[in-house]
């Protein structure tokens, strides 16, 4: 080989050397350009998160979606739509890049949304987003391709993400759609969170209304027993809820307000002692206690015996619980301590049950009459028994009998007597039968358990 031809080959050499590290620099750049494409939607879309957490208004983020979705895609533009609540699709954000062709892309949009009208309250049309696309590809024009994905809020669709470019080489590949979609769920997580919000704090304001109405009813309610020579008290009301439909009350009549001036003694006086139970429970239970209460402390002062003073109640409630389609029952009683005579009249009421001290036996107080409510023109019974000394009546609503165990059975009205029959032979005064009843019923139904329906207890006993 002529030694001519040697200094040739280095030259050779470094040209195949340029040729293998052109490639090499290629994929680095390539690498290197798709590190920075991870990292700036890692940044947009953690910017995203954090605005999810940070903002308590669900505008200032809306503002954000067109502007994420558009920098995720390398779109020239995004659009917000969703739905309201008068049926329409409104245009909600807009973003474009280009300033100077904002305008008219969002009059086109608007334009194009206007279009669809939904019924108020109404699950999404199937085609809805097909006819938005037509829409939005009339008013736009040609050039500008549209690619979207709905807004699902529990599997309820809520509005589109819409992401625009004017790049015909523009290509909806899996990875932009990966990335618009997860846009959209967190548009999504967005809006749910401030309806949940929304509910959260009308709950709140439901709650201080519910406490009001709570404390409201406790001080309708009896604070004490008042005093009345010869015999003793003790009421109990457990409501199933904060506001109970269940009632009992101590009425000083008309007379014994006519004794108080003239001798200056209230405690000679008869005493009105009632029980009632609104159907139901809860607030409107409530309600209409509290309106019978103010009622019924009225005709009571009219002096009118027992069986009246219901039909007088029942006349003047009627229209009112017939509107309110609930009705009442209630046991109205007058004592007199001193002749011991307990005069009564019954509106479909559980029975007060008569602990009889000289046999140790029971039975029970009754009348015939309806429903407070059912019918204007019912007629009431009166009747009347000679209490002894020692012997006990017990008022009581149907909440206790009615409660159940854990398996279904109920306490009963025999389990109930038998706890009366013996709560009268062993307890010490009326708070102590009141006790063990109270206890009796909640080791049936269980210790750690809350009754369905409001529990009350009135106890009279002769001294």
């Amino acid at each position: 080989m002529p030694v001519s031809q040697l200094p040739s080959q280095p030259t050779d050499n470094n040209s195949s050397a340029a040729t293998d590290v052109t490639p090499v620099v290629a994929l680095k750049e390539l690498v290197a350009r798709l590190h920075r494409e991870q990292n700036k939607i890692q940044d947009l879309l953690s910017s995203l998160g954090f605005a999810l957490r940070s903002f308590n208004n669900l505008n200032q983020f809306l503002e954000l979606i067109p502007l994420m979705a558009t920098r995720v895609t390398d779109a020239d533009g995004s659009a917000l739509f969703l739905y309201k609540p008068n049926g329409q699709v409104r245009l909600e954000q807009l973003h474009w890049q280009d300033s100077g062709q904002r305008k008219n892309i969002r009059k086109a949009l608007e334009i194009a949304s206007s279009q669809i009208t939904l019924l108020p309250n109404a699950a999404p049309l199937a085609n809805a987003t097909g006819i938005l696309d037509d829409q939005m590809h009339r008013y736009l024009g040609p050039d500008v391709q549209i690619f979207g994905t709905a807004i699902l809020v529990k599997h309820t669709e809520r509005g589109w993400l819409y992401v625009l470019s004017r790049d015909p080489e523009y290509s909806w590949t899996e990875t932009r759609q990966k990335l618009v979609r997860l846009v959209a769920d967190q548009t999504a997580v967005a809006i749910e969170n401030d309806e949940l919000a929304v509910e959260l704090r009308k709950k709140e304001r439901l709650d201080q209304e519910l406490e009001i109405g709570a404390e409201i009813q406790r001080r309708l309610l009896p604070r004490q027993c008042p005093t009345i020579p010869g015999a003793v008290l003790a009421a109990r009301c457990k409501p199933a809820n904060r506001v109970g439909g269940d009632y009992y009350d101590f009425i000083a009549t008309n007379q014994n307000k006519i004794r108080s001036k003239t001798k200056g003694d209230t405690e000679t006086g008869r005493w009105g002692l009632v029980i009632g139970d609104v159907m139901g429970k809860g607030v409107p239970a409530g309600l209409i206690m509290t309106m019978m209460r103010g009622m019924l402390r009225g005709e009571v002062l009219h002096g009118n015996s027992p069986a009246k003073i219901l039909q007088n109640l029942n006349r003047v409630m009627y229209a009112d619980l017939e509107n309110s389609h609930r009705f009442v029952t209630l046991f109205y009683s007058e004592y007199n301590p001193h002749s011991r005579i307990l005069s009564y009249s019954n509106a479909a009421h559980n029975p007060p049950l008569w602990w009889h001290a000289a046999t140790k036996t029971v039975s029970r107080l009754d009348t015939l009459g309806m429903l407070i409510g059912l019918d204007a023109n019912s007629q009431y019974e009166d009747a009347q028994v000679q209490l002894e000394p020692g012997d006990t009546i017990i008022y009581y609503t149907d909440g206790l009998t009615d409660a159940a165990a854990a398996g279904g059975d109920r306490f009963d009205e025999d389990n109930f007597v038998a706890g009366f029959n013996t709560a009268c032979k062993y307890c010490n005064g009326p708070e102590e039968i009141v006790d063990y009843l109270f206890d009796q019923v909640q080791q049936f139904i269980g210790d750690d358990k809350q009754n369905t329906d409001d529990m009350t207890l009135v106890v009279l006993q002769i001294l």
